[in-house]
């Protein structure tokens, strides 16, 4: 496969648009597992290998089971996850399959009982960022399988 563009550098002013979205979702302090969960399902939805790479890698770098990174587009019926990670990732499949299926006030009094208002806003902003970037890669083919996961630093 041939990326059809490479937008890092066709584009760079929308690059760091881009990140500038990524960092004032990090800089919130919103838990990494959950992020990684988010990013990685949304991946799965829109079949976006390079970002389903990124982000499996990111995951396990990070402290996360293969077991879980498994299991995650059957979140509901796994005992694996928290009643959060799965208020997480309803909200993630919702957000991601807007058209599909709207944010009714039944899921959002759902996302409500296991998040705040402001988390609710960040955790929509990094679905919203994810399924950005997944439309990106897929659009311009960004090959998979050659990102390289941050080596984890030691608290």
């Amino acid at each position: 496969m041939e990326p059809r563009i490479v937008f890092k550098e066709t584009a760079p002013a929308l690059l760091r648009s881009f990140q500038l979205v990524e960092k004032t979702i990090n800089d919130f302090g919103f838990d990494r597992t959950i992020l990684n969960l988010v990013k990685i399902r949304a991946s799965q939805i829109n079949g976006c290998g390079w970002c389903l790479d990124m982000h499996t890698k990111d995951a396990l770098a990070e402290g996360e089971s293969i077991l879980r990174i498994s299991l995650i587009g059957a979140w509901p019926e796994c005992p694996q996850f928290t009643d959060r990670e799965k208020a997480a990732l309803e909200w993630t499949e919702i957000i991601t399959l807007i058209s599909e299926r709207k944010p009714d006030d039944k899921a959002y009094a759902a996302i409500r009982e296991h998040f705040n208002e402001e988390e609710i806003a960040y955790l929509t902003g990094a679905i919203a960022a994810i399924n950005s970037w997944n439309r990106m890669n897929i659009a311009f083919k960004t090959v998979p399988g050659t990102y390289t996961a941050p080596v984890k630093r030691s608290e």
